[in-house]
């Protein structure tokens, strides 16, 4: 296997089991909730995602804090110094100023390392779909790719990691300004329910609304049904912010009428669940286009 490593950060969500059996090393990320700071890790070991979202539900607020430079350079110093390259998959820049530290970290650590290769790639993916291209970026790596090519791969096939998401309740994505606060209580009384998808700036973007939970689950089938390709190698992500009824629903639509090869469930984390809060349901799978 080649001499590097595979990095990305707590807003990916791959499922831990996952991450530990293919050698993804995870950042972990701040979280404030009302008074109380923590860091978020892919195994919820600081607080466990039922805890995090009832507090929600009960009217907790929360909010981030991107990583700063000296983070990144506390977290890959180790792993130069232990003479292993590196290949940082990070956050949309289209959601965050995360990928800007990093850059100004990784120039700072190529002076001090120069005969080490770092690469910082912005997947402009969020959430599951994040951990999805980290996913398939360590299989290339475990499969032999050399560093170089890899970077090149992932910063190319970004652009067809589709992302699917869907919420019920409209009043966290109002927190985060994503909807105005008339466009949350109409949607509320009437059971609207957006469609969104990270669009390929990096931002998170509404494209649609339906009526009910169950039509907007369907929506996001019938988009993958459209825009899937070669389904039959793929390994598809689906992440949940405690709605784990509707993500099985959802798994069961896909392995039903789409010959996939897997279907994996996470839990997303805090850091992106403060803004879509508890019912936020995801989908993620290589696509035409995004």
């Amino acid at each position: 296997m080649s001499d590097y490593r595979v990095i990305t950060d707590a807003t990916c969500d791959i499922d831990p089991a996952l991450a530990e059996a293919h050698h993804i090393q995870v950042i972990p990320m701040e979280v404030i909730l009302d008074d109380k700071t923590f860091y978020h890790y892919a195994d919820f070991r600081n607080y466990p995602a039922k805890d995090y979202y009832q507090k929600l539900r009960e009217g907790a607020k929360s909010h981030t804090s991107a990583i700063n430079p000296q983070t990144y350079i506390d977290t890959f110093t180790p792993v130069l110094k232990g003479g292993e390259d590196i290949l940082y998959l990070c956050f949309s820049s289209g959601l965050s100023s995360t990928y800007q530290s990093s850059v100004l970290a990784v120039s700072q650590l190529r002076d001090e390392f120069p005969d080490r290769k770092i690469y910082t790639i912005d997947t402009l993916c969020a959430c599951g779909g994040e951990g999805f291209l980290v996913y398939y970026t360590a299989l290339n790596h475990e499969q032999g790719m050399s560093i170089e090519d890899n970077a090149a791969w992932a910063d190319k096939e970004k652009m067809h990691v589709a992302h699917w998401f869907t919420v019920s309740d409209l009043f966290f994505l109002k927190r985060g300004g994503r909807v105005s606060a008339a466009t949350a209580i109409a949607g509320s009384a009437l059971q609207i329910k957006p469609l969104m998808h990270v669009d390929n700036e990096g931002h998170l973007v509404a494209v649609g609304k339906v009526h009910g939970r169950k039509a907007s689950v369907r929506a996001m089938f019938d988009k993958m049904k459209a825009t899937i390709v070669h389904p039959e190698g793929q390994t598809v992500m689906i992440s949940q912010a405690d709605c784990m009824e509707d993500a099985l629903t959802l798994k069961q639509m896909i392995l039903e009428s789409l010959p996939v090869k897997e279907v994996i469930i996470s839990t997303i984390g805090p850091v992106v669940g403060c803004h879509g809060g508890p019912t936020m349901l995801t989908l993620f799978f290589w696509a035409t286009e995004r």
